[in-house]
């Protein structure tokens, strides 16, 4: 799969790219830079740019010096933590309680990127993490948690794992669907009402973030969605999981 970068408007950029597993299987990966109303930029999550890839972001960006910040928000994607940090080493990177321990020589802000801190620092940006589900799992295999970042501007959803789109999906496709991450049921938290929290959380988002458009998945693809069908989509799934989550 070779990098790729989309424009979706309003100063955010989509970046496509890979992660092959088990030296077979490539499962995509992403990132995405967003200009902010400042002039500088940030990165969602670290990838490590390549090729024409990495010269349209240096282009946009004044060789890179005008990216302020990463935000790495999925615990368990720590791979390029390292790399990104040597090609930007000016900027501020922010991830979890998990990137500090499996990245220790990169220089993290003590604060978390899903701190309340972080959110104020980017209004134009609105985070959730999930409800009722580990953000960080003590079962390093489940990696439903994650940190989703909306970007009102463009109408994008960038998120990692939590919602994913089925597969074999190519970008600009109009998909009506939305799967939940497989492990949801193994990072539910051990205590009462785990599921049904969860449901009433993706349930308040999907009406909360009605307005995306754009759904940009880590292993899942670049989709748009038709007006109102992200909030349709949303709400279905979690209607027909609810049975099965709330009596786990």
């Amino acid at each position: 799969m070779s990098d790729k970068i989309y424009d979706l408007g309003a100063g955010f950029w989509s970046i496509r790219g890979s992660f092959v597993r088990n030296g077979m299987i490539d499962i995509g990966n992403q990132s995405a830079l967003i200009k902010l109303q400042s002039g500088k930029f940030i990165l969602l999550d670290s990838y490590t740019l390549t090729g024409e890839v990495r010269e349209q972001v240096m282009a946009l960006t004044n060789n890179g010096q005008d990216i302020e910040a990463v935000l790495n928000v999925h615990p368990f994607h720590t791979v390029h933590c390292a790399r990104v940090a040597k090609d930007f080493p000016h900027a501020t990177f922010y991830g979890s309680a998990r990137h500090h321990k499996e990245v220790p020589e990169v220089d993290w802000s003590d604060d978390y990127v899903e701190s309340e801190a972080v959110a104020q620092r980017y209004p134009e940006l609105e985070f959730s993490v999930p409800k009722g589900i580990y953000y960080i799992a003590p079962d390093d295999s489940v990696h439903s948690g994650s940190l989703l970042v909306f970007h009102p501007a463009s109408q994008s959803l960038y998120v990692d794992d939590t919602f994913e789109i089925p597969p074999s999906k190519l970008f600009n496709e109009i998909q009506a669907g939305i799967n939940l991450h497989a492990t949801t049921l193994k990072a539910l938290k051990d205590e009462p009402d785990a599921g049904k929290n969860y449901c009433d959380w993706a349930t308040d988002l999907a009406h909360k973030w009605r307005e995306i458009r754009n759904f940009c998945g880590a292993h899942s693809g670049l989709v748009v969605f038709e007006e109102g069908k992200f909030e349709s989509a949303l709400l279905a799934t979690i209607d027909s999981a609810r049975p099965e989550l709330e009596n786990s």
